[in-house]
């Protein structure tokens, strides 16, 4: 898939250095809620899985001007008796916030799921200390349709995660 500053490519063994390097970012980990610590082997192991998987779809998200690795943006947990999927993205580096890669990625990756993947519902949870990624969310179709209070302790405080839902006739 391309848009017009992005390539959403298959993720896999090729992007190891990028994934690795996002897991390194203290705040891609707050804002993702990641607590687990990783190794290097269990990521390598983790990208070469993806390619035979049937129950998601992960793509690397590259910038085509000079073709860096930016983050990754996935459908999961895939439902085709309803039609329905999750949706998760990040970007791999706090410096590319705010420039709407994210927002840019999100509804290329909408634009698929309800066409050629023929879904009819994408949902995700978003914190509420991620308000910049609620907008992007927002401005890509997704609706809030719920909260789950205190859904994450992240340094000693709880926050609430929102949910969103975005439906085939919804998208931006």
């Amino acid at each position: 898939m391309t848009t017009a500053r992005l390539r959403l490519e298959p993720l896999g063994p090729a992007h190891f250095d990028g994934a690795w390097a996002a897991l390194q970012d203290a705040e891609v980990r707050r804002l993702t809620g990641t607590h687990a610590s990783f190794t290097e082997e269990t990521i390598r192991t983790w990208l070469a899985s993806l390619g035979a998987r049937d129950d998601r779809a992960d793509w690397a998200i590259i910038r085509v001007s000079d073709g860096e690795y930016l983050g990754e943006v996935v459908l999961n947990d895939l439902d085709d008796d309803n039609r329905s999927a999750g949706f998760r993205i990040a970007l791999g580096s706090s410096r590319w916030f705010g420039q709407g890669y994210g927002t840019e990625a999100t509804r290329a990756v909408l634009a698929h799921a309800f066409g050629t993947g023929g879904l009819h519902r994408v949902e995700l949870e978003v914190f509420a200390f991620n308000p910049r990624a609620l907008r992007a969310y927002e401005k890509a179709g997704f609706v809030v349709e719920g909260r789950r209070r205190d859904a994450l302790l992240w340094d000693g405080e709880w926050v609430d995660a929102i949910v969103m839902g975005c439906l085939s006739d919804e998208e931006a």
